[in-house]
């Protein structure tokens, strides 16, 4: 069973510099922005997973888990999730997991799996947000806010094409 574990090929190639470069520069400046956003706008602009989300963004821009129709419907349909679960069934451990659960259906359901924003039903019912303004702030405008960078920083340099698809 332990050598399951192992596995069975060998661990992927270091990133060129050019990407390295990138994911430090996109990671900082997508969370910087919507965190001086935040500031300026005294809206609440930031949450945990959109660390994540830049990880994706600016790490493997490629990959379909990181494309804009994935990032912004991905995290509404898993917020709209912890909104209803909570507002519906109240918190607890088994409003977690079942807001978890059918988060990632939903998104597997309308093409939009983005994984960081599985974890936006635990931001939701750990943090008690019942009010479904939450949706668009911060959910819609940071998604959007990091798709936009993500647009300009991903598209930088000869040969550059993201997104890969819209839709």
């Amino acid at each position: 069973m332990f050598e399951k574990i192992k596995g069975s090929a060998k661990s992927p190639a270091r990133p060129a510099i050019p990407q390295i470069l990138n994911g430090l520069i996109g990671g900082f400046a997508g969370i910087g922005v919507v965190a001086y956003l935040a500031e300026v706008s005294n809206l609440p602009l930031l949450m945990a997973p959109f660390g994540a989300t830049c990880v994706l963004l600016f790490a493997a821009p490629a990959a379909p888990l990181a494309q804009p129709r994935n990032v912004v419907l991905g995290h509404l349909i898993a917020a709209s999730v912890g909104l209803l679960v909570l507002n519906i069934f109240g918190a607890g451990l088994f409003q977690m997991a079942l807001g978890v659960g059918l988060a990632i259906a939903l998104m597997q359901v309308f093409r939009a799996v983005h994984p960081p924003a599985g974890a936006n039903p635990l931001v939701v019912i750990l943090g008690g947000v019942t009010d479904w303004w939450f949706l668009v702030t911060p959910v819609l405008i940071g998604a959007l806010t990091l798709v936009l960078i993500a647009l300009v920083l991903n598209n930088l340099g000869k040969g550059k094409n993201w997104p890969v698809y819209w839709a």
